[in-house]
């Protein structure tokens, strides 16, 4: 009886011992899996638009200044701009007060047939005919639907691009409103142009190349080239840009490929004046439409 006893006593305290011993790799794990949202470190302000809603009434940025705003870009055309128009009439009508949806309208036309699909949809936030010009300042629109999240001072604190989870813009939307998002991690970036173009001079790794065989100064001068020269596909950006908007692009691919060959052909690479410092974020696969000039 004693020696059962002992043995019981044993056996719990060795597994006690292997909890301890596990213990911080459990929790690890745990947080490893933990969901997160991302919003800019230092956003930028949003540009402000003024267009004509379907009503006739003036849809503008100004009007909706206090709120957090999503805007989002999208056409009737498009599959999963369809789909996620219900999460947001929903989005819409839950957070009324705070909350500030603006549609607009890209690379369709036929003013009548929108509003009778924002009829039929039971569209309840204003929707736009968006010109070419804010489709540009707000980095070409490469997918749709696309929308940028504003927190309420008016800056572009995220950006999504293709059809997302309603919870994620839900989530996102609680935390700037500084309402309960249960057990999920804020994290804070730089933008290195995932979220605006003009920002990928900040960039220090761009889709589709290769930069892993450069010594830091090579590689120093080889990102100074890739902002500094243009691409010719017609886009109007940088190579540097074009990679982040289309990583499909031949022409900024084989651009880059030949200033990487030329680097490292030199014998002494001397680094350029500014160094981007922070590591670029992965960004989501553009569609390979570009924007109109």
């Amino acid at each position: 009886m004693k020696l059962t006893f002992y043995r019981c006593a044993l056996l719990r305290y060795l597994v006690a011992s292997l909890l301890l011993c596990f213990f911080p790799l459990l929790v690890s794990a745990q947080q490893d899996n933990q969901p997160t949202i991302r919003f800019v470190r230092n956003p930028d302000p949003a540009p402000e638009f003024k267009l004509a809603g379907l009503d006739g009434k003036p849809v503008t940025l100004a009007d909706s200044k206090g709120k957090v705003v999503l805007v989002n870009f999208w056409a009737s055309w498009c599959g999963p701009c369809r789909a996620e128009i219900p999460d947001l009439v929903e989005l819409q009508k839950k957070y009324k007060d705070r909350l500030q949806i603006l549609g607009l309208v890209v690379d369709d036309e036929d003013l009548d047939a929108i509003k009778k699909f924002a009829a039929r949809f039971g569209i309840n936030y204003p929707v736009a005919l968006a010109n070419n010009e804010i489709r540009l300042q707000y980095g070409g629109i490469p997918a749709l639907p696309t929308s940028f999240v504003l927190d309420s001072e008016g800056r572009v604190v995220q950006k999504h691009e293709g059809l997302r989870d309603p919870v994620l813009y839900e989530t996102e939307i609680r935390s700037l409103l500084g309402l309960p998002i249960g057990n999920v991690k804020v994290e804070t970036f730089e933008d290195t142009g995932e979220i605006f173009l003009k920002n990928a001079d900040r960039a220090t790794e761009l889709p589709g190349v290769d930069l892993s065989k450069l010594t830091p100064e090579q590689k120093t001068v080889a990102l100074h080239k890739f902002n500094a020269e243009s691409c010719t596909c017609g886009c109007g950006y940088t190579l540097a840009q074009c990679r982040i908007y289309d990583r499909d692009c031949k022409t900024s691919k084989d651009a880059v490929t030949k200033i990487l060959a030329a680097v490292t052909a030199a014998p002494h690479a001397t680094p350029a004046s500014a160094a981007p410092s922070q590591p670029a974020s992965p960004v989501a696969s553009p569609s390979p439409e570009k924007p109109h000039e």
